[in-house]
């Protein structure tokens, strides 16, 4: 009878870990997706920044200068960039810690952050700055609340994919497809 009992005791705390330990991995990736989301919103930003100051250009547009040539392919690369950008950022919405799709979105913002700093760092010539002060501005703070919330995102998978590669969970995670998550 005591043998009997001691089975049922050990079956029951293993049933009652097993629960404690497949909802800690569900709560840990309910907050990886929260934080994407905090993130993303943050990710839009970027996106409607750049669409409603792309530089209207008419057919009659003059090329002359090679700092408008220089300008005009600077602005049409931010385009090309945003455009990409926005792309990843909706496939990420769908699937936010799925691995190759956290890599494209990371490439992606690479890519955006790369096109910026060139028309960015294009010389001024006669008509001014390519980008006015306030854009400027509006970008670097954008930036750091961007950067934040990526930090907070890349510490939530940390976590989350630790709680996945730890003895036991890894079983559970097995077993229930827990997938481990990219950083972006």
């Amino acid at each position: 009878m005591s043998d009997s009992i001691m089975v049922w005791f050990a079956i029951a705390v293993l049933v009652f870990w097993s629960m404690g330990a497949y909802n800690r991995l569900v709560r840990l990736r309910a907050q990886g997706i929260a934080a994407f989301a905090t993130l993303e919103a943050l990710l839009n930003q970027y996106i409607t920044m750049v669409k409603t100051n792309l530089p209207e250009r008419g057919a009659d547009a003059p090329l002359d200068s090679p700092v408008v040539h220089d300008a005009s392919a600077a602005w049409a690369g931010l385009a090309a960039a945003v455009d990409q950008f926005n792309a990843s950022l909706k496939v990420a919405h769908g699937h936010p810690l799925r691995g190759p799709t956290m890599r494209a979105l990371s490439t992606a913002l690479d890519t955006l952050y790369l096109s910026w700093s060139r028309l960015r760092d294009l010389p001024i010539d006669l008509a001014g700055p390519t980008l006015p002060d306030m854009l400027l501005s509006q970008w670097e703070q954008l930036a750091a609340q961007v950067e934040a919330a990526r930090t907070e995102f890349n510490r939530r998978i940390e976590n989350y994919n630790e709680a996945i590669d730890q003895f036991p969970a890894l079983v559970l995670a097995w077993v229930f497809g827990f997938k481990s998550a990219q950083p972006i």
